[in-house]
């Protein structure tokens, strides 16, 4: 291998990482041959996954020096030094340190403990989808401990940002062109009750907002529906800013199966949350990560959440078959054969298929404003995925224009699209 080689970030997992592999990237920019990969904890595939991709840079740039990054590192450090393809391990506090990835700072692991951490998240990590929308972090860590989860050992407690960097950005964000900005965290409902005053999400939001008038659309990424507030319902109802879409954390739709995994919600306060939501905003959009197979689950059970789909009108589902987690308390309770967690994973996404196929039929005739994310694809007020014809629109139009258009039809997982008139916001 001949010149200088760009440095790379493999992301995995969520959002948040998502965002944080942004800042990681400018950490990054500068150094020769360099590829961080930052991993996710949350089943054990996600580390499989990383594991593999560890392996194929190493066959692809043998030079390369590759850094391990994100919560599987931050969880056990010592499985990650130990392949032989690792340079460094780093973790999730010292890799939003740019000097965390200088050559000079060469200690083979540089993990320290997260539960010490108890400073707020001033960092503000801001992710960017291409040029279509932007990410910006407002809380990091959880302090609940649901049995199946390991996150909080790799994120730490829940500790929020203040109110002032989050305006600051966003306003940065907005005057640089962008049109849609989305809320992340680990668990955003949890913002505030380490802040002066304890302000909740809903306070945080109903503020920026009111701060930052020129922002068109504002999104939030996965709620705990035992902690959403009144201020932030009141918005759902009130403010066409705030996007007709929530992903809920919900997990299950068995009372005692919610009960082993401690969840704080029970399927009726599920139901009922569903159901207040869509009366404040008859068009708002649901989903949902839930659980297939999860220990002790019996089919009736699982029923149970099948049925979750339908009660609850959920039509975004995220599906995963339960995964034993070293260290928690579901990983010592009778599992469920992998075979049958595998079959229930895929009956419940059959569900939520359903589900989507039968709810984008209903959106044919609508007229929608489409965040367009590349050549011919956007995205609904809802998250829908829209598909258009660029050259009916005169053209190419720039990632993160938001155009009018009327829905034309829909497939199994697309709305189809024309246009109603010229773009209404574009990228500088």
């Amino acid at each position: 291998m001949t010149g200088r080689a760009e440095p790379q970030v493999v992301t995995f997992g969520c959002r948040l990482n998502a965002a944080e592999s942004s800042v990681i990237a400018g950490h990054a920019a500068g150094l020769d041959d360099t590829v961080i990969v930052n991993t996710c904890a949350v089943t054990a595939e996600a580390e499989r996954q990383a594991r593999q991709a560890v392996r194929r840079v190493r066959r692809q740039r043998p030079d390369a020096r590759i850094i391990v990054t994100g919560c599987a590192a931050q969880i056990d450090p010592g499985a990650w030094a130990a392949m032989p393809e690792v340079d460094r391990v780093v973790g999730n506090v010292e890799k939003m340190d740019p000097a965390s990835f200088l050559p000079a700072n060469d200690a083979p692991v540089q993990v320290n403990d997260i539960m010490a951490v108890r400073e707020t998240a001033s960092h503000l990590a801001g992710g960017f989808d291409g040029r279509a929308r932007a990410y910006i972090q407002v809380q990091n860590g959880c302090d609940h401990r649901c049995t199946f989860c390991v996150i909080p050992y790799g994120r730490g407690n829940s500790r929020s940002a203040a109110l002032g960097p989050i305006l600051e950005q966003v306003r940065t964000l907005v005057e640089t062109g962008y049109r849609e900005i989305v809320l992340t965290g680990v668990d955003i409902t949890a913002y505030g009750a380490d802040l002066p005053g304890s302000p909740l999400l809903g306070q945080m939001v109903e503020r920026l907002l009111a701060a930052v008038p020129e922002l068109p659309r504002l999104r939030l990424t996965s709620l705990d529906c035992a902690e959403v507030d009144d201020t932030l319902l009141r918005l759902i109802a009130e403010e066409e800013r705030l996007m007709p879409h929530l992903h809920l954390s919900l997990q299950a739709g068995d009372d005692l199966i919610l009960k082993r995994m401690k969840r704080r919600h029970s399927r009726r306060q599920a139901v009922d949350f569903c159901r207040r939501v869509r009366d404040l905003r008859p068009d708002i959009a649901l989903g949902a990560d839930l659980i297939a197979g999860f220990p002790t689950e019996t089919e009736d059970m699982f029923r149970r959440t099948l049925d979750l789909v339908g009660d609850c009108g959920l039509v975004f589902l995220h599906v995963f078959p339960y995964s034993e987690r070293p260290g928690t308390p579901a990983a010592k309770m009778p599992s469920v054969p992998k075979p049958v967690r595998k079959d229930r994973a895929a009956r419940l996404r059959a569900r939520g298929a359903d589900a989507l196929r039968h709810w984008l039929a209903t959106q044919t005739g609508r007229e929608i404003a489409a965040l367009i994310e590349g050549e011919g694809r956007g995205r609904s007020e809802h998250y829908a995925a829209v598909r258009f014809d660029g050259a009916a629109f005169g053209g190419g139009i720039p990632a993160g224009s938001v155009v009018p258009m009327r829905v034309t039809g829909a497939d199994s997982d697309a709305l189809f699209a024309a246009p109603t008139g010229a773009a209404c916001g574009r990228v500088a």
